[in-house]
């Protein structure tokens, strides 16, 4: 099992250092530059002080740069970390939307990706922009401007069927999020009709999951300050990415938010139309947001993480690797961060 970790933030580069030695093996850096350290800074200087952690987008925005201009970075920061490059890409939905702008469609992505894997590859692209198509390829190949020789693998983000089925046809991998994404069994069956697609196999295919863990101390009830400190983060910027696609989409919450959507729909509406948005997002898996701390109940802790003392979390672990998951992804939090990368190493990692 493989376990990846995301952070952002320039000046604390030693939280990525201490993560590699306590056997973190892959950073994914956050893209949203509004909200965080430049993704293609940080991701050169962590280049610079890591020595075998693997290194990329998570994720890449679309809508935030050419695909040319991606496969580039991409390609370029493979000389600076050889053999330990990897990108992901979604549809954008926070970076976007703070840029008063609606992600990217699912036709659009799929032909955004498409330009950037064949670049990746060495291929000539065909290059879509404003309704025109060009065919496309890296120039001066042999003059040492990029490294195109170690491969670097292109991930997809998908939390629907339509885009885990993109991610089987198209991708060396799909990133998700358990519960968000659906239940494995029907991540394994949107992959397998997206693969079915081109008659390829999924045998060597990667499937990293974001599951959050929730290891209890003896004694120590759901929703303590320290669990809601630690995971409530997550549970609630998966409650404003929902909560955008309901307003958009008229989706409906899934299930684990189900408990509490009827509160946050009024409470997110009372806001001020014209900071609605920025006010929900700025708390993006970094802290609670003290307004919204009530929203984190025990019911929802439960339905969102995996909870349980260390021996339980483990055998979730052995579980998940035993149904296809190659890697376990961490959000951690911005003010719990040091701690929970040195429990989980300690509760999760070690015990493996």
């Amino acid at each position: 099992m493989e376990f990846g970790l995301t952070w952002a933030k320039l000046d604390e580069m030693e939280y990525v250092t201490e993560a590699e030695k306590l056997g973190f093996t892959h950073l994914w850096v956050t893209d949203s530059g509004l909200i965080r350290s430049d993704a293609f800074v940080f991701l050169t200087v962590a280049a610079q002080q890591t020595r075998t952690m693997k290194l990329g987008m998570g994720v890449a925005v679309p809508g935030l740069r050419l695909a040319p201009t991606l496969a580039a970075g991409m390609a370029t920061l493979n000389m600076v970390a050889p053999g330990r490059c990897f990108v992901a890409m979604g549809t954008g939905n926070t970076a976007m939307r703070l840029l008063g702008r609606k992600p990217m469609t699912l036709k659009s992505f799929e032909a955004y990706a498409r330009t950037a894997r064949n670049l990746l590859d060495g291929k000539d692209a065909e290059y879509e922009y404003d309704g025109e198509q060009h065919a496309i390829r890296f120039m001066l190949t042999d003059k040492g401007y990029r490294n195109l020789r170690d491969p670097i693998p292109l991930y997809l983000a998908g939390y629907g069927p339509k885009a885990q089925a993109l991610a089987g046809e198209i991708a060396d991998g799909l990133t998700t999020h358990i519960p968000r994404g659906g239940t494995l069994d029907q991540i394994w069956a949107n992959l397998r009709k997206g693969a079915a697609k081109c008659g390829r196999s999924l045998d060597n295919f990667h499937l990293s999951v974001r599951v959050n863990f929730a290891v209890l101390d003896p004694g120590e009830p759901v929703d303590s300050e320290r669990i809601v400190n630690e995971y409530g983060p997550a549970i609630m910027t998966a409650m404003h990415s929902t909560m955008d696609r309901h307003l958009e989409y008229g989706e409906d919450p899934p299930e684990f938010l189900r408990p509490i959507w009827d509160d946050y729909l009024a409470f997110h509406m009372s806001r001020p139309a014209a900071e609605r948005q920025k006010m929900m997002h700025e708390s993006h898996n970094a802290y609670v947001a003290p307004d919204e701390r009530r929203f984190v109940t025990p019911e929802v802790i439960k339905r969102f993480c995996i909870v349980g003392e260390p021996a339980e979390v483990q055998e979730q672990v052995r579980e998940l690797e035993r149904k296809g998951v190659r890697q376990l992804m961490c959000n951690f939090p911005l003010e719990r961060g040091y701690q929970m990368v040195r429990d989980y190493a300690k509760n999760i990692i070690q015990k493996l």
